[in-house]
């Protein structure tokens, strides 16, 4: 991350190479800006790479399958997008270990170039507590960001990959479902229904290993 854009930008060009990005008119290799990105087409490229896993998932092509992860995860769309949700969503502000934030244009665009395949290594969880409604404190574990990074580029090849094969009465930690679709589902699927049971298995995230 100390490395300069320039330098990034430049190692950082083959691996991030996608064939097929030119197809969405994105001029995405050598960008250089982050405010320059075009969003729609990013999430286009993505997209687009998302059905086709869903597609080679259900054909039960696993080469193909591989194959397009690594293109997904290779992409600068891909890259890019998960630099953005990221340094966007309610943790933007907080950095783990290495006390390291993406808060300028120009860490967030180093920040694209500078994930790569080989030399990745996971770095240890910053504990910190949250007050809980009882009065206890809630342990959470604060990854640095670029395993944020990584988490999110992860999460876009398990989406495209499980999400199809989910059942449809699954609503939790799911894109697009939440409580307001299961309400949803209970109204017109089980009519006559007055009353639901709400479960939380007791600090059991505190123990997983």
């Amino acid at each position: 991350m100390t490395r300069t854009l320039d330098q990034t930008t430049e190692k950082g060009k083959q691996m991030t190479e996608d064939p097929q990005e030119g197809s969405t008119g994105a001029p995405f290799h050598g960008v250089t800006d982050w405010h320059a990105i075009d969003w729609e087409s990013a999430h286009h490229t993505v997209r687009r790479l998302q059905a086709r896993i869903v597609k080679a998932t259900q054909e039960k092509k696993w080469g193909k399958v591989k194959a397009l992860q690594r293109l997904l995860t290779h992409s600068f769309s891909g890259k890019a997008l998960a630099v953005r949700r990221v340094t966007e969503n309610q943790g933007k502000h907080t950095p783990g270990v290495d006390k390291i934030t993406w808060n300028t244009p120009h860490k967030k665009i180093n920040a694209v170039y500078s994930l790569r395949q080989r030399g990745y290594h996971s770095r240890p969880l910053r504990r910190i507590y949250i007050p809980k409604k009882n009065g206890k404190k809630r342990p959470l574990g604060m990854p640095v960001w670029t395993d944020k990074l990584v988490q999110e580029v992860v999460r876009l090849i398990l989406e495209a990959y499980y999400e199809p094969q989910f059942s449809d009465h699954s609503h939790g930690f799911r894109p697009g479902r939440g409580p307001h679709t299961t309400l949803r589902e209970i109204h017109y699927q089980w009519k006559g229904t007055t009353w639901f049971i709400e479960g939380d298995i007791s600090k059991c995230f505190d123990h997983a290993s």
